[in-house]
Order: structure tokens, then sequence, then C-alpha cells
């Protein structure tokens, strides 16, 4: 059966063999997170893992909701991999995608909430409040096409025309195959995204190829695809053709969002403003 994931770490699992030509793998790990870092570059290996060529980062730790500390071995690998993706230089649009009203498809709003925007402080002013030289961040959250009528990507689109940023960081939720990955890992690829993937509503695709410039995708998986799930757990698909409409959510999803959404968002501002530290992030983006 079709097998549905976003993320390209699971698809690796699922290979008959481990060693596929054009696709690297490496590995690092402290006391809170291990990340695994998937690169591909030949068409071998986006056939293998259904993947466009590229770097996928996936940071697997423990439950969010085991803990309300955040600034630990989590956030040190995820604005290592981060860093090791944006460019060095220039303004950095953060485009946080989702529903606010539906829980498992809120990281993304949520995660704007906390995003240091300082596009529109002025030079001067930095210089006359003695502020430290800050990188310059957008955000936008541009809600769904059923509320907006417009796509996700020509709004994106739109707005990257006239800011002209250096990247763009895209932020969403994704769809896992195993529930143990669900609160429990963070993946970041230089790919971009396709949204409402993980949910079987295809929209335009936000990637480099589209807009212009390098799309750095963040998400964290808060749903299982029912009919996946019925077949990890029986080994059988179902015979029921209503499973493939069903996803899957746990309960506390409402902890995970805020809590994965509240990481993400201290790793892209620790990453972006490197002349603040955490303590000065976390007093300006807390409510």
């Amino acid at each position: 059966m079709n097998i549905r994931t976003d993320l390209a770490l699971e698809r690796h699992e699922m290979l008959p063999r481990e060693e596929i030509n054009g696709v690297n793998i490496s590995f690092e790990e402290n006391e809170n997170c291990r990340a695994t870092t998937i690169e591909i570059s030949s068409e071998e290996g986006e056939r293998a893992l259904g993947k466009p060529k590229g770097k996928y980062v996936t940071l697997e730790t423990d439950s969010f909701t085991d803990s309300e500390v955040l600034c630990d071995g989590r956030l040190e690998l995820l604005i290592k991999s981060l860093t090791g993706l944006l460019p060095r230089e220039g303004t950095v649009l953060v485009a946080a995608l989702g529903n606010s009203d539906i829980t498992p498809d809120a990281i993304g709003p949520k995660c704007a909430d906390c995003i240091l925007a300082t596009r529109h402080i002025p030079k001067e002013t930095e210089k006359e409040l003695k502020l430290p030289r800050l990188r310059d961040v957008a955000v936008i959250s541009p809600g769904v096409t059923g509320k907006t009528g417009i796509e996700t990507g020509e709004i994106i689109s739109g707005i990257t025309e006239k800011i002209k940023p250096s990247c763009v960081i895209v932020i969403d939720a994704l769809a896992a195959r195993s529930v143990t990955r669900l609160g429990t890992t963070i993946q970041l690829c230089d790919t971009g995204i396709e949204p409402g993937s993980g949910v079987g509503n295809k929209r335009k695709a936000i990637n480099r190829e589209t807009l212009g410039v390098p799309v750095i995708a963040i998400g964290i998986p808060t749903v299982v695809d029912a009919a996946t799930l019925s077949f990890d757990l029986t080994g059988k698909s179902p015979r029921d053709s209503s499973f493939s409409d069903m996803m899957v959510t746990p309960k506390d999803t409402d902890i995970i969002t805020s809590a994965g959404a509240r990481l993400i968002a201290l790793g892209i501002n620790c990453a972006l403003q490197k002349n603040l530290s955490r303590e000065e992030i976390i007093s300006l983006t807390s409510a």
C-alpha cells in the first residue's frame, strides 16, 4: 500500500537495503537529542526515497510534553542544523503555514507569534538605542486557502518578490508513519515544501524553483494517516476505504503543538540573531 509520511528518515527506514547510490547518511547525538542527516544527490536516491535532491535533517528526542525546559540539547542541535542551511547574510522571510483553528495544524501560526521580527527597525534606531546589530527578519502567517481564497504559495511568492529575502523559512505540520514520531521529531530540509501534502491536500510547491531563493522547510509531525497506522498494526491494508480519509492525532496535541512551536521559534531566533543572548531573545519574544 502507499505509506504516507513526510519524513525522509522514515522513507529511508522503509527501504529494503540501507546503501543507495547518491544517498549519504550521518549522525550526531547529545544527551537530549539525536540528529540524522540524509543527503540525496542522485536521481536513484530521489526515486528510492520519493524525495527531491537535497539535505534532510531529522531531530529525534523525548516527547515535547515531558518537559517545559527547551534550552537543552534539543535546542543546540536545532540551532546547529538550521545554521548549516541558512545563508550567512541577508533578509530572511519566515512563513508560518497552517490553520490556527485546527490544533494539529496550528504549529505554524503559534510559531509566528514567537518569531522576532526586525526588518521594520531602522538602523538609526539600533544605533540610538545601542542595540546589537540585528539581522532583518520578516514574518507572515498566510492562513489557508479555504479562508483566504488565495494559494499560500502565491502569497509567499508575492512577498518574496517585493522584499527580496536571501532565503525563506517555511514552517508547517507534517505527517509521520509511526505514532512514536508524533511530538518527538523535527525535520529540516533545504528542498522546500508542498503545503497540505501530509493530509493528501497538495497545493502549489514552495521551493527554490517557484520563489527564486533558497527555501528551508521546518516541520513537526502531528498526525498519522489512519490507513498507514492500520497497516503498521496488522500488516494488512484496511478493507474500509474510508480509512484513507482519516488522520489520527494524539490526545495531547495541543501541548505538542505549543511546545514544538516554542522550540522551533527559539531555534530560528537564535540562529538568526547571533548578537543577542538566549535570555534576551526569550525576554523579547515572551507574551
